[in-house]
């Protein structure tokens, strides 16, 4: 696999428009692909996804539902449009008859949605029925990688497996083989399209942030604590109000699209806007603040190699922090191995153990800790200062760093998310919600 080929496995799988938080809207990418091949109305429909994907669209509103929030509503949409051809931008088509349809199939009891603990990365399983046939979608591994298509339990699509990987995600597998180095020189194999694709992000991404102060959520707190002189307006405050606002708009279920990475909107708002606001302010070249773009879509793709689709930590802080701080790296020092690992160091030093509990408007308060985080890590590695390897989990190369990080997700916190989803189904059935 070429360097060229790599980069635009990354973006093409990772890096892509997003209609609403991606969980909820997988589900109903899902459901789409299963409704396209029944040939008849849908009648009933059983959601089945993986702990992380529960907790992350159990209180996310989606996107022209009319207010209402979680996987199960989105599913019922993309069930009732059935059009899997705009992929994650498939809630852009709902209309009044629609969502007036995915409602009747919920309140008549024909959707349930069941949580599968046994799946330890991404996956979604939907299974739709109309008087006839029955129909089943299955993502794994990916937001929209579709591992199977079944029609009356005949197979319609099965992607290819080989050991250890799966069909489409196999440049994963050789991402991880490669150090921090190689990664990151990745990026020199760019071309118009690539940048122009990177350009779009940033766009999509600063538009996003447009509708954030509209909402009266974490950004306009902010706002209001720099009036009342709280807050300094410097680069800090202007980075952290831009990502806030954006993801206040996303968590509320606005009606506009972002750039993801690693699969997540959220993760796209801060791994794009973050490196671009620094490199603006500091006087950096545009290409090459584009190129750091490019840079943070690496790393995040990266690190997915070591933690997963779905962590139980929490994405934007570790996985887009420790890719925004290294594209800052990045813009003032190239490929400098030293202080990068210093700068990525310094992330996982203040941030590992934050956890992800699920989706939600509170997410633009740990945002802007990943903002605060990534810039000031990169700006003290930049003079030469980070955490060492006699600090905590911490090791003496990214490549450690990101191994011992791992290990904490997978192996020592791995009770975390089926104790949250726990809670949240206990505050579900506190509030007489169904």
């Amino acid at each position: 696999m070429t360097i060229v080929s790599l980069l635009k496995d990354v973006l093409a799988n990772e890096v892509y428009p997003a209609f609403g938080c991606t969980e909820p809207i997988s589900c109903a990418y899902a459901a789409a692909n299963a409704a396209a091949q029944l040939g008849e109305p849908v009648e009933r429909l059983t959601l089945r996804v993986d702990a992380g994907t529960y907790k992350n669209g159990a209180a996310v509103i989606v996107p022209r539902s009319g207010g209402a929030k979680g996987n199960l509503i989105a599913a019922a949409l993309g069930a009732a449009l059935a059009k899997p051809e705009a992929k994650l931008l498939l809630l852009q088509d709902v209309t009044a008859e629609i969502v007036e349809h995915a409602q009747f199939l919920i309140s008549n009891g024909g959707c349930r949605i069941e949580c599968a603990n046994d799946e330890m990365d991404f996956h979604v399983d939907v299974v739709v029925a109309g008087r006839q046939h029955n129909a089943r979608c299955v993502l794994a591994g990916g937001h929209v990688n579709i591992e199977r298509i079944e029609k009356d339990g005949s197979a319609i699509f099965q992607a290819n497996r080989g050991p250890a990987e799966t069909a489409g995600l196999t440049y994963r597998h050789e991402l991880r083989r490669l150090n921090m180095a190689e990664v990151l020189a990745l990026v020199d194999g760019a071309d118009d399209d690539d940048r122009a694709y990177l350009r779009r992000g940033v766009e999509m991404n600063l538009a996003m942030s447009e509708w954030g102060f509209e909402v009266g959520g974490t950004a306009h707190q902010l706002r209001l604590m720099q009036r009342e002189a709280f807050l300094a307006d410097d680069m800090f405050f202007r980075a952290k109000l831009r990502v806030a606002s954006a993801v206040d708009a996303r968590m509320a279920g606005m009606s506009q699209a972002v750039m993801t990475s690693g699969g997540s909107g959220n993760q796209g708002v801060v791994a794009i806007l973050t490196p671009y606001i620094v490199g603006r302010e500091m006087g950096v070249n545009a290409d090459r603040i584009i190129q750091s773009v490019a840079v943070a879509h690496l790393v995040n793709a990266y690190i997915k190699c070591f933690l997963g689709e779905i962590s139980v930590i929490c994405g934007c802080a570790m996985a887009a922090g420790i890719a925004s701080a290294t594209a800052i790296v990045y813009q003032q020092a190239g490929i400098d191995i030293q202080r990068i690992t210093l700068a990525v160091n310094n992330v996982i030093g203040d941030l590992s153990g934050l956890i992800c509990d699920g989706a939600k408007p509170g997410c633009a308060m740990k945002a802007i800790t990943a903002v605060d985080t990534a810039i000031r890590s990169a700006l003290m590695a930049l003079k030469g200062y980070g955490l060492t390897a006699d600090d905590g989990l911490v090791g003496q190369t990214v490549e450690l760093s990101l191994r011992n990080l791992g290990r904490i997700t997978l192996e020592g916190m791995f009770r975390v998310d089926p104790t949250m989803l726990t809670i949240l189904q206990d505050k579900t059935a506190a509030s007489g919600k169904a």
